[in-house]
C-alpha cells in the first residue's frame, strides 16, 4: 500500500495540519525552526511503529497549552484523533481482495490513547434491510407454499414465523451489518433445499446472499489491509556507529537489557545485524582458543569459525564502501573514501576507513558528515533486511552535517531508497530540494501558536522564512545554468518549466524527439520578466530563445523593443505558433488541452470534461477557474508531473503529440 495523503491533529504544536498530499515516492517538508516538522515525522511513525517503540503520552504528546481539557473530562482520550493516513492499493494488495473491493482505499489512525481505527473509501455501501426486503417477502411466500402444511391443512410453524422472529425490530434502514444478520443466514441456509435450480427464486435467494455478504467482505478486507499497512521508520540523526566496540560489554548490556545509552546502542546493534552476528558470538569468537597439535577436526572447526567471521566482515566492508562511494565522491581526484572496513581483533569490533596511501584511519576521525553517512547505510541496511521491507521511512533532517554539494548527491540516494520505500523527509537545504523537485515539496509553518503547525500542498506560506530552502534552491539552480550554459530557454514561469521538462522526457522516452539536453530552461517568474532574463544572457553573448504563452501579458512581452533587439524575431516563440486548435489567444495549457482534462479529473477530483467539451474556443485555464472553487495553475502543473510520471508519450493526443513534437523541434533548431 502506498500512503497518499495525511492528517495530525492535537499532538504538542500541531493542532490540526489539514489533510496533506503525499507523494508515491519522496515527499519533501520545509519549514522554519519551531514550525512542527519533527512533530508531524513522530506522529506519522505512530500508524505503525517499529517493535517497542512507545506511543502516545497524553500528559507529554497533548497541547499543552489545552491539557486542562484532559484533566477536566472535557476531552477524552479515547476519542481524540492524533493521525490518520489514507492508503492507496498497489497490484499486490488486491490479489486477495472480495470482489467489489478492488477500488477502494484504506483509511487508518490512532487516538491519543494509542487505540486504532480503520475504514475503508470508495468501497461498496453496507446495504440495509430495505435493498432486500421484498425480494426476502417473495422468497418467504415461496418457501411457505412448498413446507407440508403451508396450505393450512395442517398446523405447522412455518418458516415465514421463523422470518418474522429473526428480523422483529428491523426498518427499512436498519444495516445489513455482520453482527446483526448471523440468524437470517441461518435461515436462507436452512431453506434452501426447498428452492427449486433455475428458479426466479434461487435468482432472488442468490441476490439476498450477495447483499448479507457484502459487509463480511467489507470485514475480510479490512483485516487483510491492516495485516498489509506498511510499518512507519523514522530515522533520525542520533543513530551513530561507534568506532570501537567492546563486544564483551556490549553482549553483556544487551543481554542484561542494561543499555547505557539507547541511540549509542542502537547504531552498533544494526552494525552486528548487518553482518550477521550476535554480540555474544562475535565475543566468543574473540576468546576461542586454538586446538591442540594433532587435533584435525579441532582445528578444522577453529579455522572455519575464524573464515566465516573474516568473510562476512568483508562482504558488508565491500557493501557499504559501494554505497559511500555513490554519495561520497572523490575531491579533485582525491579517494576521500576508498575503502571501508569493518574488522575483529579479540574483544574489539573497528571501524576504519583506508585512505588513498593505504593507511587505516578510526571512523570518529573522519568529518562529521562522513560519519553520519556511514551510520545512516548501516542502520538502514540492517533495517531493510529485517523488518521494514514494506515500509514508509521519514527522515529527520537527513545529510545534515553533509557539505552542500554532497547533499545533492545524497538526494540522489534518497530518490533511489524512494523506489523501494516511500519516503518522507523534512530539510533546512537547498540542496535536498532539486530544482525539478518543487512539486513534492510541502511547506511547514506556524504563525500563530493558538492555531499551531500547518501544512500547505500548495508552495504558499504567511511566513516567508517557511519559503527560504525553496527560494535558495532555485536561486542556485538559477545561478549555476544562467551564465554556465550556452544555450538558454527562457520561460514564463515556473508552472511553464515543468510542463517543457515533463514533455521533453515523455516524447524523449517515446522517441520522438529529444530536447537538447544542452539546452537550460530558466523560468522568469512572469510574462514580464521574461525580457530582463533574456536582455541579461544575451549581453553574456550567449544562445538565446523565450517561448510566451499567446495571452495578453504574453503579447505585451513579444512586443518589446529590447527583447526583440536582443533575440530577433525567430528567438521570440509563441505558443500559438505550434498549437493546432481554436483557442485564439493560447497558452501553454491549452496545447495539453484534453490530457489536462483527463489528468485534473483522476488527480485532483476535478472534473470540467463537460463544460471543456462546450467551451472549445476558450482558454482551458478559464474554464478551470470558472468550474473550480479554488483553482491554482500551479495545482494543475503538479497533476500532470504527477500523470507524466505514469504515462509514456503515446497517451498524449495525436495532435497534443504532434504540436509537443513541433514545439521541441523548433527549440531544438533556434538553439542549435
Amino acid at each position: 500500500m502506498r500512503l497518499v495523503k495525511a492528517r495530525v491533529q492535537n499532538y504538542r504544536s500541531i493542532r490540526d495540519t489539514g489533510w496533506f498530499d503525499v507523494e508515491s515516492l519522496k515527499t519533501i517538508f520545509v519549514g522554519p525552526n519551531e514550525a512542527g516538522k519533527t512533530a508531524v515525522l513522530q506522529a506519522l511513525q505512530q500508524l505503525n511503529p517499529t517493535k517497542g517503540l512507545p506511543g502516545f503520552d497524553p500528559l507529554r504528546d497533548y497541547p499543552r497549552s489545552s491539557y486542562n481539557d484532559i484533566t477536566t473530562k472535557k476531552v477524552d482520550p479515547a476519542t481524540t484523533k492524533v493521525v490518520e493516513g489514507v492508503f492507496s492499493l498497489e497490484p499486490e494488495d488486491m490479489t486477495e481482495i472480495p470482489k467489489g473491493f478492488e477500488s477502494c482505499t484504506y483509511v487508518f489512525g490512532k487516538y491519543l490513547n494509542n487505540s486504532p481505527w480503520h475504514g475503508l473509501e470508495n468501497a461498496p455501501p453496507t446495504p440495509t434491510y430495505g435493498s432486500i426486503r421484498k425480494d426476502l417477502a417473495r422468497l418467504m411466500a415461496h418457501v411457505d407454499s412448498r413446507t407440508p402444511g403451508g396450505d393450512g391443512t395442517v398446523q405447522v410453524v412455518l418458516p415465514s414465523s421463523e422470518l418474522t422472529a429473526i428480523t422483529a425490530g428491523w426498518n427499512d434502514a436498519t444495516g445489513l451489518k455482520v453482527a446483526t444478520i448471523g440468524g437470517l443466514q441461518g435461515w436462507l441456509k436452512k431453506v434452501f433445499p426447498t428452492i427449486e435450480e433455475g428458479s426466479e427464486d434461487e435468482s432472488r435467494y442468490d441476490k439476498i446472499i450477495a447483499q448479507l455478504e457484502i459487509d463480511l467482505n467489507r470485514d475480510k478486507t479490512l483485516a487483510l489491509l491492516h495485516s498489509r499497512l506498511p510499518i512507519f521508520v523514522l530515522f533520525n540523526n542520533y543513530f551513530r556507529v561507534k568506532p570501537l566496540i567492546h563486544l564483551e560489554h556490549l553482549a553483556t548490556r544487551i543481554e542484561s537489557k542494561v543499555l547505557d545509552d539507547d541511540q549509542y546502542d542502537y547504531g552498533n546493534k544494526c552494525l552486528l545485524s548487518l553482518l550477521g552476528f550476535t554480540a555474544r558470538e562475535l565475543s566468543s569468537m574473540g576468546r576461542a582458543t586454538e586446538p591442540a597439535v594433532g587435533d584435525l577436526p579441532g582445528l578444522k572447526q577453529y579455522r572455519d569459525q575464524l573464515d566465516k567471521r573474516t568473510y562476512q566482515l568483508n562482504a558488508a566492508s565491500v557493501r557499504l564502501t559501494e554505497e559511500i562511494r555513490s554519495v561520497w565522491v572523490p575531491d579533485a581526484g582525491r579517494a576521500e573514501a576508498d575503502k571501508l572496513r569493518v574488522q575483529a581483533d579479540s574483544q574489539y569490533l573497528k571501524v576504519v576507513v583506508e585512505d588513498d596511501l593505504g593507511v587505516e584511519i578510526e571512523l570518529d576521525q573522519r568529518s562529521e558528515g562522513f560519519q553520519w553517512l556511514v551510520s545512516f547505510f548501516v542502520v538502514f541496511f540492517a533495517e531493510a533486511a529485517d523488518r521494514h521491507e514494506n515500509a514508509v521511512l521519514l527522515l529527520d533532517e537527513p545529510g545534515l552535517s553533509l557539505h552542500g554539494l554532497k547533499q545533492r548527491d545524497f538526494r540522489k540516494t534518497i530518490s533511489r531508497l524512494a523506489e523501494k520505500n516511500q519516503t518522507l523527509y523534512t530539510t533546512h537545504s537547498p540542496f535536498l530540494v532539486g530544482p525539478d523537485e518543487l512539486d513534492l515539496v510541502r511547506v511547514v509553518e506556524m504563525t500563530d501558536r493558538k492555531v499551531g503547525t500547518k501544512i500547505n500542498t500548495n508552495l504558499t506560506a504567511g511566513d516567508p522564512a517557511a519559503l527560504l530552502p525553496l527560494q535558495e534552491a532555485l536561486g542556485y539552480d538559477l545561478a549555476q545554468s544562467l551564465f554556465a550554459q550556452q544555450r538558454n530557454l527562457v520561460l514564463e514561469g515556473l508552472t511553464d518549466y515543468w510542463y517543457i521538462e515533463a514533455l521533453a522526457q515523455l516524447l524523449r522516452e517515446s522517441g520522438d524527439v529529444d530536447l537538447d539536453q544542452r539546452i537550460a530552461c530558466v523560468p522568469a517568474n512572469c510574462a514580464g520578466k521574461v525580457v530582463y532574463y533574456a536582455t541579461i544572457l544575451h549581453a553574456q553573448k550567449l544562445k538565446v530563445a523565450a517561448l510566451l504563452d499567446s495571452d495578453a501579458a504574453g503579447d505585451q512581452a513579444a512586443s518589446q523593443e529590447s527583447l526583440v533587439h536582443a533575440l530577433g524575431n525567430k528567438g521570440i516563440l509563441r505558443t500559438k505558433d505550434f498549437y493546432n486548435g481554436p483557442v485564439k489567444g493560447p497558452e501553454i495549457e491549452d496545447m495539453l488541452r484534453e490530457t489536462l482534462v483527463a489528468a485534473a479529473k483522476t488527480e485532483l477530483g476535478w472534473d470540467v470534461s463537460a463544460k471543456a467539451a462546450l467551451q472549445t474556443t476558450r482558454p482551458i485555464v478559464d474554464v478551470f477557474e470558472d468550474g473550480i472553487k479554488d483553482f491554482s495553475k500551479f495545482k494543475l502543473a503538479k497533476a500532470f508531473l504527477r500523470w507524466a510520471r505514469a504515462h509514456s508519450g503515446s497517451d498524449l493526443t495525436a495532435t497534443e503529440k504532434s504540436d509537443s513534437i513541433k514545439m521541441l523541434t523548433t527549440i531544438n533548431k533556434i538553439l542549435k
